[in-house]
């Protein structure tokens, strides 16, 4: 079975389409195809307030090619959400309600803390010891979301306006940042040792830029040398010297310096990378919910 999920972010818009296999219970997910658009609706809702007729436009004509795709795809089922850029935008019901009307495609606008769940639930399945101790750490264009949860119990959850968009255009305050700080340190205090699992376009991206290899853990060292190599590189250099693609080379500072900034005051020495994000966590959602609609 296909399905697909819509991923509308602050940075960028993503579609995944994943293959579903059920043997006797034992469910697996594969990816197929992901699929990503920069649109940075961010940029407009952070900074104007509003999402602009250009930005709409762009996302109606991807909403357009989404659903072809998802048509000659033979998807079965597919979830649509949107994030921190469209809650916050003055416009954003208004430019959901349009994305409907023109191409039939139901945008769900979730909250913090329901992205948040979302996130862990599709991690839950995959941590590798079930009786340690974990920080979910998931950073967006315009929110980070963090859960912690010890022997498979969910112990604390919190959704931040703290995202890269933010954070590179001076939205976010010294005092927000300073309770956010406070916040990691007296949620953790008690629960050590404690392991990172960390979500996002960029932490992949550092992930990917270690060399580590897949589901493999990086150390908190490591990041930082990472970070302060990225520093000592201007946003141009880091696209022809380093590789970086145009919307990654200056996001992925901010990202970097939110990371490091939860790690130390959690105490985390190392991170596993799952490399899954809120579309993988729509899919399993999905599935789970098809049969359960199947059993009644």
């Amino acid at each position: 079975m296909k399905f697909a999920a819509i991923d509308i972010g602050s940075n960028a818009v993503r579609l995944l389409f994943c293959n579903v296999y059920d043997d006797d219970g034992r469910v697996s997910l594969k990816k197929a195809e992901l699929i990503r658009v920069p649109l940075r609706l961010g940029e407009d809702s952070f900074i104007t307030g509003k999402i602009s007729e250009e930005k709409t436009e762009k996302l109606i004509d991807a909403m357009h090619a989404f659903k072809s795709l998802m048509k000659v795809n033979d998807v079965i089922d597919f979830r649509a959400c949107a994030t921190s850029a469209m809650r916050d935008a003055q416009n954003g019901k208004d430019v959901i309600e349009r994305v409907w009307k023109e191409t039939g495609i139901q945008i769900e606008l979730i909250d913090g803390k329901t992205e948040a769940a979302i996130l862990y639930s599709n991690h839950i399945q995959e941590r590798p010891d079930k009786d340690a101790s974990y920080l979910y750490i998931d950073i967006g264009g315009g929110s980070t979301e963090i859960t912690l949860f010890s022997k498979g119990k969910t112990l604390a959850s919190q959704s931040f306006n703290i995202g890269t968009i933010r954070m590179l255009h001076n939205q976010i305050d010294k005092a927000y940042w300073t309770a956010f700080k406070g916040w990691v340190e007296e949620t953790t205090k008690g629960h050590s040792p404690l392991v990172a699992i960390g979500s996002g376009g960029n932490i992949n991206k550092l992930f990917k830029m270690s060399g580590r290899k897949p589901n493999k853990m990086i150390s908190t060292e490591k990041l930082k040398s990472l970070y302060t190599l990225l520093e000592s590189y201007t946003y141009e250099e880091r696209i022809k010297i380093l590789g970086l693609n145009t919307d990654r080379a200056d996001v992925i500072i901010p990202a970097s310096k939110i990371l490091l900034t939860i790690l130390k005051k959690a105490g985390i020495g190392n991170t596993i990378v799952p490399q899954t994000g809120l579309a993988d966590g729509l899919i399993h959602q999905l599935y789970k919910s098809r049969k359960l609609a199947e059993k009644s």
